[in-house]
């Protein structure tokens, strides 16, 4: 796993947030997929996307767990279309180096193996947020808004693929529930 200069071939993206549902670029091929080593959480600070400078918002990042998983969508980039989404990717989720973009393997959930290009947090990036209680996302999730629109969609959207895609995320399925209380009051 190294960070990389060129991408492999196939092209394929570990997707574990918004790539799942808004990806933008022509898919070929989505499989269900699982990367060890690591855990899906909300523990960047968005000053973009969901977020702004004034009124940060949080989204989701890899970040490294001893014995954690994080699953997911292996996406296939359509044939002829690699160069131009690897352009649009890096241009999306590269907008303020707080990710680090390495090649990751990942198991398929049908059989096999993909070596991914997959967007992780960079722990000495001053937009990782370590570790924050669930309370504290909510809070943040509820309020924030950036240039991709509101974090709580971002959340919803998330949470709402998963479910169809039959992956379970327990701490996720809490912060959105947790989340459309704050919003309604």
């Amino acid at each position: 796993m190294t960070v990389t200069e060129t991408a492999p071939r196939p092209l394929w993206i570990f997707a574990y947030g918004s790539l799942m549902w808004q990806p933008d670029f022509p898919v070929a091929e989505a499989r269900v997929a699982r990367a060890t080593g690591w855990h899906r959480g909300f523990c960047m600070w968005s000053i973009h996307h969901r977020g702004s400078p004034e009124v940060p918002g949080l989204v989701l990042a890899l970040d490294r767990a001893e014995g954690g998983y994080c699953d997911g969508l292996a996406l296939r980039v359509a044939p002829g279309a690699e160069a131009e989404t690897l352009a649009m990717v890096r241009e999306r989720e590269l907008v303020s180096s707080a990710y680090l973009e390495i090649t990751l393997p990942v198991q398929l959930r049908d059989r096999g193996v993909a070596e991914t290009l997959a967007y992780v947090i960079d722990p000495a990036h001053p937009q990782y947020t370590g570790p924050l209680e669930p309370e504290e996302q909510a809070q943040i999730i509820a309020r924030s808004c950036g240039g991709r629109g509101r974090n709580c969609d971002y959340l919803w959207s998330t949470v709402a693929h998963l479910g169809e895609l039959g992956i379970a995320d327990r701490d996720l399925d809490w912060l959105s529930r947790r989340v459309r209380q704050l919003v309604a009051e």
